[in-house]
């Protein structure tokens, strides 16, 4: 009953179009004061002690890290030593545009960041060069979902914070299953513009691509840093967002010079600005897992499902259909929070690998970002584009799809996401 009222009023809040952080937190304290006998102190110290987590201060670097790296110059020279890469092939500047999103992606940790990078740069050169609009945004709107999968990412360190799982052992299962669905994105982009004959480049020779690996090197380095880093222990991922950070400020200002110092303050500001946003969200979030905690919720949750004795698989598709369902109308950070600790313990309890599980569902978040009503992803191409939100849903659908399929690859093959982290010894 008490789940009902709680989860009851917290979609009525949500429905009058709160934002969604004021809603978790008006629905924690209107249950807490009216139904509950928990004192306002104990609310209070969960509040601060909420987000004392050493991981949390990953969150803000890698939002500097990515918002340095978005405007200093680094996704121009990743596009275009992708250009020289795969240009030749069909849709060659459309794969350049995949192969750039999996590049931004392993630097800056964020799904919109990725697309606005990316997109804003190569969308207009594919519309000159004589691609359709559509065919453009699709590539760009599905492949900076590619963001949030492909080590650095926020979503993963939203989901570490929620269950307590090891973020260096979530980064690494995201290796493979990131490069994989860049794979099958960039054989869904070829396989049309073949079909459709779509403009292809001029062969790069050798001496360009080393001329555009030369100029790119230093943002791609960063790549190197944050893994390595934290594969070979020299930092620990919260310390490997720091570094990231440092290390891409020093590139936009120093080294490639796209940056002047006179915007700096301006990055500094619009990146404490977001994490302030997702910082509030999360403060909000473990309010309500307290809550859910304190009532026991997530436990009976668990006994009931696997007193159904539903079974990994069918408990999987449900995890899926509930995840899909969420992203309708949730953006990623909030699903996490609320939903994670609420699934984790019928996972953990049924012996599903807690690290497999996280990756299923940033897989899902990468496919909410891109479908409506709340898909951030096509928020940000729309604005790139111009075109209208049902009009990008079409655009997007061939794409849409293969994630689909690769999300019941990485659901029920869980080897794909826990093989490099057991063979790096990270878990």
């Amino acid at each position: 009953m008490n789940a009902a009222i709680i989860f009851g009023l917290l979609m009525a809040l949500m429905l009058t179009g709160m934002p969604i952080s004021i809603s978790l937190g008006l629905t924690v304290l209107t249950f807490l004061f009216t139904m509950t006998q928990v004192p306002i102190e104990s609310v209070a110290l969960k509040l601060f002690t909420g987000i004392e987590k050493f991981e949390i201060m990953a969150i803000p670097f890698f939002i500097l890290a990515g918002n340095f790296l978005t405007h200093g110059g680094v996704a121009r020279r990743m596009i275009n030593f992708a250009t020289a890469m795969v240009g030749h092939w069909h849709g060659g500047l459309a794969l350049a545009g995949v192969m750039a999103c999996a590049l931004f992606a392993a630097v800056s940790g964020s799904s919109p960041a990725t697309v606005v990078a990316i997109g804003s740069i190569i969308l207009p050169a594919m519309v000159k060069q004589g691609f359709p609009k559509s065919f453009g945004a699709g590539v760009i709107t599905t492949s900076g979902a590619l963001g949030i999968l492909i080590p650095p990412s926020l979503v993963m360190v939203m989901y570490a914070v929620a269950t307590n799982t090891s973020v260096g052992a979530l980064f690494m299962a995201g290796v493979i299953p990131g490069l994989v669905l860049a794979f099958l994105l960039g054989l869904t982009t070829w396989w049309i513009a073949r079909k459709n004959n779509y403009p292809r480049l001029p062969k790069a020779d050798f001496k360009q691509r080393l001329k555009t690996l030369k100029e790119a090197i230093w943002g791609l380095m960063l790549i190197v840093i944050v893994i390595g880093g934290i594969y070979s222990g020299v930092f620990t991922p919260t310390e490997a967002a720091a570094m990231s950070a440092v290390y891409a400020f020093i590139i936009a200002v120093f080294v490639y010079k796209d940056m002047p110092l006179k915007g700096v303050p301006k990055i500094l500001l619009s990146s404490a600005s977001m994490s302030a946003m997702l910082l509030y969200i999360i403060t909000n979030a473990v309010l309500f897992s307290f809550v859910l905690a304190n009532e026991n919720i997530p436990q009976a949750i668990a006994d009931w499902i696997v007193g159904m004795d539903l079974g990994i698989i069918a408990f999987l598709l449900v995890v899926n259909v509930l995840l899909l369902a969420a992203g309708n109308f949730m953006e990623p950070s909030s699903i996490v929070l609320i939903m994670a600790p609420i699934l984790f313990p019928v996972a953990m309890k049924l012996g599903i690998d807690p690290v497999h599980f996280g990756i299923l569902i940033v897989v899902n978040m990468e496919v909410g970002m891109c479908h409506p009503p709340v898909g951030l992803n096509l928020y940000v191409a729309s604005g790139i584009t111009k075109m209208g939100i049902s009009e990008l849903t079409v655009a997007v659908l061939p794409w849409l799809l293969t994630m689909l399929g690769f999300l019941v690859v990485v659901t029920y093959w869980p080897p794909l996401s826990i093989w490099l982290p057991k063979i790096l010894g990270v878990m």
